[in-house]
């Protein structure tokens, strides 16, 4: 990472703690490290607000430079901070919201004079304002995302589960450079990639914040695709994360099985509709809960109400910021005051499901512009019937 790129990161922390009187952060979260060093490692970066910022690491051991320093525990920050000619915080900000207690615990008792704030609101916030080149990444990811999904078609066979799709869709997205990976904010949410559902398995509930459930292989993880076999007049809906290069892209793809019900093939386009109206509006000064209350009234004027964004449990967003982590500011749901602003990048998902049928919607990556958003995720937007592309390509 260019150490350019690097300072303007750390320097919109460094602003909002000058704000709140804080004199230092230590950080040491893996999502938090990428932000401000450019690679996870095993260490803290401590960061002053006037001096520049110091590394202390534990692994790998092959780190170097003038502001690099081997150390075994965290005990040692406390003389390498007096060796270097820096004063000791009266007003420290920690990792409050990331970091498990004992952790907490210890690092705030090395400063036992300094007052230790909660740091993670301001680190969020800073990060939820994407630079250029974070921005540049995104749209990268995005590049990988659609030559991935571009490619589910052809691994399309007849008799196929979730889990047999989900599974070669997977590989397509690794051959792209998908890391695999997929971060989340916070210790409740766990996910594998993303999901792949279809029938009424998509509106099967699920105890994580997503907009769509599926039951999932085992109570272990209990999300997304669940062996239900790809059947005549089902739709399936593809939604793997993006992340080739440590960025959280977003997007969802609908397929069928042959033909569906007019009613889905009805509820796709409002899908489609709402996307383009929110599109058309969000700008920066648009207060999130207007977006999200502008979708569920099309939804609702079109009769889709009950079914929009889940059947029996419905999500309460129709959209979430994205970047380093799935789930980042801003969130497009309801009493949600924030304003959108240039530079924030979010996933929107309007999805429907249709009983006996499945999930039908979509969901694309945004970046505020100075007067619109930007789609980052470009790729076809119809429901593709994947019956009909295998029977024509068996007779080529």
């Amino acid at each position: 990472m260019l150490q350019p790129e690097l300072k303007l990161r750390r320097d919109k922390i460094r602003s909002l703690m000058a704000q709140q009187g804080i004199e230092a952060a230590l950080i040491t979260c893996n999502a938090n490290l990428i932000y401000t060093y450019g690679c996870v490692v095993s260490g803290y970066l401590y960061l002053p607000l006037h001096s520049p910022a110091l590394l202390f690491f534990k692994r790998p051991n092959n780190i170097t430079g003038e502001h690099s320093f081997p150390i075994r525990k965290p005990e040692q920050i406390i003389e390498l901070l007096k060796e270097q000619g820096l004063p000791i915080p009266s007003k420290l900000m920690l990792e409050g919201d990331e970091l498990p207690y004992t952790e907490y615990v210890r690092l705030a008792s090395l400063f036992p004079d300094s007052e230790v704030v909660n740091g993670t609101p301001i680190i969020r916030q800073a990060r939820s304002i994407k630079t250029s080149i974070e921005i540049e990444m995104l749209r990268l990811s995005g590049v990988a995302h659609t030559k991935a999904y571009e490619q589910i078609p052809n691994i399309y066979r007849p008799g196929m589960t979730d889990i047999e799709f989900s599974i070669e869709i997977e590989r397509l997205m690794r051959l792209q450079g998908n890391l695999g990976f997929f971060r989340v904010f916070g210790r409740s949410m766990e996910i594998f990639m993303g999901s792949v559902l279809t029938s009424d398995n998509a509106g099967y509930p699920s105890p994580y914040d997503f907009a769509l459930g599926g039951k999932g292989l085992d109570p272990a993880l209990p999300g997304g695709a669940n062996k239900t076999p790809l059947k005549e007049g089902q739709s399936v809906m593809v939604d793997l994360g993006g992340n080739f290069n440590g960025y959280m892209g977003d997007m969802s793809r609908v397929f069928s099985i042959g033909k569906l019900s007019e009613e889905a093939y009805t509820a796709h386009q409002v899908c489609l509709e709402i996307q383009e109206k929110i599109s058309s509006i969000a700008r920066p000064g648009v207060v999130c809960e207007h977006l999200y209350n502008t979708a569920v009234e099309i939804a609702t004027k079109a009769g889709f109400a009950d079914k929009f964004m889940g059947t029996d449990q419905q999500a309460k967003f129709i959209g979430h910021g994205i970047g380093l982590e799935i789930n980042e500011a801003p969130v497009l749901a309801p009493r949600m005051k924030q304003e959108l602003e240039t530079g924030m990048v979010f996933a929107l998902e309007p999805k429907i499901v249709i009983p006996g049928v499945g999930p039908v919607g979509i969901e694309n990556t945004w970046v505020v512009a100075n007067d619109g958003i930007e789609k980052l995720t470009n790729c076809n937007e119809d429901i593709i019937d994947l019956e009909a592309f295998y029977k024509e390509k068996e007779t080529l």
